[in-house]
């Protein structure tokens, strides 16, 4: 029987009810309680790392997640993180680029609703993520949501009331569990071992573009950030208004030695700077990288890993654009 280690976090699937509405107040072991079943699958150990709200999940707390894992490693054929819905898709990311190339599964999971409730997807979720965990075929880092199981690197929070909260973006499902049967779409080799990595630089800010940007604002941000991610209109672009201060402010931004990363404000199919001329013109005339199809959870921790190994532009493009957990395609 394989071994697993329960990591919880916090987040809905773990809250009671407070006087000033849900927060999380459910122990590890309480958890597992409230899935007996799950003793049939697999040997389970249950830690208790934090108890938090996932809308108060940072970089800090992704390290010590992937911290904990790595101390463990050798101990479990699989983990099973337990985490609040609102901030997952950000911490699957991280923990995809912190433990890369795993061959043990590393699963996040949670609930739209509490497992204190009668009604209630946190059991089902709880039993699948540990159900997948079990699996022979499970590896690297990805959520298990709603019979659902998404690569790290390709999941989203679609929805904030619905059980089918989570979507895989632009890349099929590695599977999905069905009446306590794991179905693979996708399976590709184990790798040989982990490579961890214990570090995040945070200093990345992610600017939406609105009609009328004042560039102003890219003057501000490279006192203060590293990196900054441009969400652009449609396929990506930068404004091309009649004073030209937005494309100077750019220019200057990358000058400095700050990374600028396009994307676009569009969940799905990703930009393409040659398309429009509002595109070719900023990707030919300011040093910058394209995100493509890649997510903003995945864009942004993957800066954050990047500038941790190191503060040159050129250097930060270089890891950028090397594929992880198929988050470039």
């Amino acid at each position: 029987m394989k071994r697993i280690l329960l990591i919880a976090t916090g987040g809905t699937i773990a809250s009671k009810p407070t006087g000033e509405g849900l927060a999380p107040g459910i122990s590890s072991r309480e958890l597992l309680e409230c899935v007996p079943e799950a003793a049939e699958i697999c040997r389970i150990t249950a830690e208790q790392l934090f108890n938090l709200d996932s809308t108060n999940v940072c970089a800090r707390h992704w390290l010590a997640i992937a911290g904990h894992i790595e101390q463990n490693f050798e101990d479990y054929d699989g983990f099973v993180v337990t985490h609040g819905t609102d901030t997952m898709a950000y911490t699957a990311a991280a923990l995809s680029y912190l433990i890369q190339y795993s061959p043990k599964p590393v699963l996040i999971t949670g609930s739209q609703r509490s497992i204190y409730e009668r009604d209630t997807d946190a059991r089902r979720n709880l039993l699948d993520a540990l159900r997948y965990a079990a699996d022979d075929r499970a590896h690297g880092v990805a959520v298990v949501f709603d019979g659902k199981v998404i690569i790290g690197t390709r999941a989203r929070k679609m929805r904030t009331r619905s059980f089918n909260a989570f979507s895989s973006i632009d890349y099929p499902e590695l599977a999905i569990l069905q009446e306590g049967r794991v179905i693979p779409y996708i399976e590709s080799p184990k790798p040989a071992s982990p490579v961890f990595y214990r570090d995040m630089n945070p200093r990345v800010f992610v600017l939406r573009l609105v009609p009328g940007q004042d560039g102003a604002i890219f003057d501000y941000l490279a006192e203060r950030f590293d990196a900054v991610v441009v969400e652009g209109f449609g396929m990506g672009g930068i404004p091309m208004y009649e004073d030209g201060r937005l494309m100077e402010a750019i220019k200057r931004f990358t000058a400095a030695g700050r990374t600028l990363v396009m994307t676009t404000q569009v969940p799905h199919e990703g930009s393409d700077l040659g398309v429009y001329r509002v595109g070719v013109k900023v990707r030919d005339e300011v040093e910058l990288i394209e995100a493509h199809t890649m997510t903003i959870e995945a864009i942004v921790t993957k800066l954050m890993w990047a500038l941790a190994q190191s503060r040159d532009p050129r250097q930060v493009r270089r890891l950028f654009c090397r594929p992880v957990a198929k988050d470039l395609l």
